[in-house]
Formats: structure tokens, sequence, C-alpha cells
């Protein structure tokens, strides 16, 4: 019997990096207020688990350490119900029990939502929970910003008929990715470069690339 292969998580999942903190309700909650923006590619009909959930348990399992999208799955069916309840899911009116989706529910939404919107939402979220810089002495002046763009290939991404995908990703000097932009795969880094900067503010800020 083969073995079962573990298949990366999409591009846009890629900048959340490696857990720090322990997940509370609060940092649910924050989610919930970016990735209420992304679309939902699929057709209304038939839907039984929404997107914004399925969305906020991916990002979830990430930042408590998934890095694949069985390993996501895996973290959806072991949450505590209570845990499953914050996330979005709803309780069936008969048995009062959150029933949680199968893994390919998880993995086609993952593969058809907008990726540019998604990696716009996660940005914004990394964002907002990046302390704001230490003020500086008077004296001393003021204190530039620094944020370095860099590119990277997202491992385990190429295949038989498919070139590894290819990321722009800003960061600021603690390693939190600020924004991340696809690099489009019969172009370079050098045409993303402005629309990966274009949500960040930029004042009193060096950026190095």
């Amino acid at each position: 019997m083969p073995a079962r292969t573990s298949s990366p998580i999409p591009s846009a999942l890629e900048q959340l990096g490696s857990p720090t903190d322990p997940l509370t309700s609060s940092d649910v909650a924050d989610l919930r207020r970016f990735l209420i923006l992304v679309a939902d590619p699929r057709d209304a009909r038939g839907l039984r688990y929404p997107a914004l959930a399925l969305l906020c348990a991916a990002v979830s399992a990430v930042l408590t350490g998934a890095r694949s999208l069985i390993a996501i799955s895996e973290w959806i069916t072991d949450a505590p119900q209570h845990v499953l309840g914050v996330l979005g899911f709803a309780a069936d009116p008969l048995t009062g029990l959150r029933p949680v989706p199968h893994a390919a529910t998880v993995r086609r939404l993952l593969q058809r939502v907008d990726g540019d919107a998604l990696d716009a939402a996660i940005s914004a979220y990394l964002q907002a929970r990046t302390p704001p810089p230490v003020e500086p002495d008077a004296e001393e002046g003021p204190v530039r910003r620094v944020i370095a763009v860099d590119g990277k290939v997202v491992r385990g991404s190429r295949t038989q008929t498919a070139a590894a995908i290819q990321l722009l990703a800003a960061m600021d000097h603690h390693g939190v990715v600020l924004a991340q932009r696809q690099v489009a795969s019969k172009s370079n880094e050098i045409p993303s470069f402005a629309p990966l900067l274009d949500g960040l503010e930029l004042a009193n800020t060096v950026v190095t690339a």
C-alpha cells in the first residue's frame, strides 16, 4: 500500500510562519473580522459549512502548527466542541453536537478561494497583531522601520505538470510577514514588487530587497 502523502498548505497560508503564542478565543474573533472579507467561491446551493468557519479553522490550524492539508483537517477533526463553536460551526438541532467537515471539503475550498484576497486578509491580520515600534527618545531622533522584501519557493509545490510556486514577501525585523504575493508562473519578482507594498504603511520606513 503506498504511503499517504502530505499535501502542502496553500501559498496564502505560508505567511503565517511558526506559531509563537497559544491561540485564544479573542484571536479567532480577530480572524473573523479579516477573513469575512474573503468571498466564498462555492455555489450557494447545498452548502453545509460556511466558508468563514472553514477559513478560520484552517488559519487557526496553521497558527497552532499544521503544515499540510492533512494536518489542517486532522486539527479540525480533533478540535473540542467549544472551539468549533468559536470558529463558527453550527450545532446539529437534534444532537446538539457540532459536526466537522470532511477533509475534501476543506481542501476544495482552499484550492478555489481567491489567493490574493486570502493573502490580503491574512496580511492585514498579522499587521494588526504586530506591536507598534517603541518611540525613541527625542534626543536620538526618529527610528526608521525596516521592511525586508525577499522571495522564496514553496516546498513541495512542484508537480510533474506545474512549476514550483514562487512567493514574494515583505517582513519586518521580527520576521513577521506583513504582505505576500504569488509570482506569476511566466514572470519574475520585479512586477510583483510595487503591488506587494501597496497595502503597507511606508512612512518613515526603509525597504530592503
